[in-house]
């Protein structure tokens, strides 16, 4: 009988060897996006959360067009034609460096990008899309309202026939990217049902004023937009979809995202926390020798892995065509709520010093906080989830 292959070494950064599921294009996806954080926003990403600001976004989108992370799991039209798993490895080694710079890919890609492929006509891919890929032209996607967050089919921005155009009028609220688009992708109110219209932001009537005072994503440009009487052509509007299913499409897209996203704000809080426990020395050892702080390490740690694995999981699924948006609300439930755990965890770790920014741990903490809510909060995914298991809605 043949001896057994002695397993390699345990390794702390990967103890379920998950890396095993990747193969070298997967990897040298994450290398590159991990590179290019590394590079470009940890070193500032503190300054910039401090004074509230991501200075030089645009330059930042056409870098990240360059690397191919912009509409990555899109093909033509200039898109990379990455995997979702890919997607979603690029996602988590974003939120690593902050969920901001996330969002920004998140909102361009799965979101703006997203609708006008999926939706759009040929005209609007080919005019808009090789654009936003390279990151020349940035996108925003306008569905929430001050009025109407989980409840999108409430909205009451509405778009009216005049002639053979449109006319937009409403305003939209908490938009990621508002202020910098030039391009935005708005949903109304027709009398014909909920209408998508690609609205290139300097049209007489549009305006995007940011909404500052923020104590979660600083690192991120978010705004308010408000659309007085935007005269549009007839063939602004996405054709291939009405009703709610066109923005729900694309938010399980993005939700897709942060499945992977959140446990990159995750990763980055424990591994802060582990390099902490190692060096800091309380009562004459490092603090990482008690066991009350090796039960700490360890349960973030399982939670993290789970939460990759799971991500992982459904990248797969995705990638087969097989992934239902109530998996995907059981992945966003789960991973940010596990997340925000394990900051909160790292921070008693790190004590006094885990509310300071030269840690990272409290600022992933603070993003985590909009994450949770954002593109579905918890008590949305739960009833998500009730109904699928119960078959009973629960909403209304």
């Amino acid at each position: 009988m043949s001896a057994s292959p002695k397993p390699p070494a345990f390794d702390p950064a990967d103890p379920l060897g998950l890396d095993d599921l990747l193969d070298p294009e997967d990897l040298a996806v994450r290398d590159t996006v991990r590179s290019w954080a590394a590079d470009r926003v940890l070193p500032y990403v503190a300054d910039w959360y401090e004074k509230g600001e991501l200075p030089g976004i645009r330059e930042l989108a056409r870098e990240l067009g360059s690397i191919g992370a912009l509409g990555m799991s899109l093909t033509g039209y200039g898109c990379a034609g990455a995997s979702s798993v890919q997607y979603g490895l690029a996602c988590l080694e974003l939120e690593a460096a902050d969920s901001g710079i996330r969002s920004l890919v998140s909102v361009q890609g799965s979101l703006a990008m997203y609708a006008i492929h999926r939706y759009g006509s040929e005209e609007q891919k080919n005019e808009w899309l090789p654009r936003m890929a390279s990151g020349e032209v940035i996108g925003c996607f306008g569905l929430t309202e001050p009025d109407h967050g989980s409840d999108p089919a409430g909205m009451r921005t509405f778009a009216k026939r005049d002639g053979d155009d449109w006319v937009l009028s409403g305003r939209k609220m908490w938009i990621t990217n508002g202020s910098v688009a030039g391009v935005a992708v708005v949903w109304a109110r027709t009398e014909d049902g909920i209408r998508g219209f690609v609205v290139p932001t300097g049209l007489p009537g549009f305006s995007a004023p940011e909404i500052k005072h923020k104590w979660s994503l600083r690192a991120s440009v978010t705004s308010e937009l408000v659309l007085d009487d935007v005269r549009l052509p007839a063939d602004a509007v996405l054709p291939g979809v009405t009703g709610l299913r066109g923005p729900l499409g694309c938010l399980s897209h993005a939700r897709y995202g942060i499945v992977w996203g959140s446990m990159g704000a995750a990763r980055s809080s424990f591994e802060a926390a582990l390099d902490y426990a190692r060096t800091r020395e309380q009562f004459g050892r490092p603090i990482g020798g008690f066991q009350l702080t090796q039960a700490k390490l360890a349960d973030m740690a399982v939670e993290l892995h789970k939460g990759i694995l799971l991500a992982h999981h459904l990248g797969r699924r995705m990638d087969a065509g097989r992934l239902r948006p109530e998996q995907i609300s059981f992945g966003k439930l789960n991973n940010v709520r596990e997340a925000i755990e394990i900051c909160r965890t790292a921070r008693t770790i790190l004590g006094a010093n885990g509310i300071s920014l030269e840690y990272p741990v409290m600022r992933h903490a603070t993003n985590l906080e909009s994450v949770l809510t954002y593109e579905g909060t918890v008590e949305m995914h739960q009833l998500v989830l009730g109904k699928a298991l119960t078959g009973l809605d629960a909403f209304r």
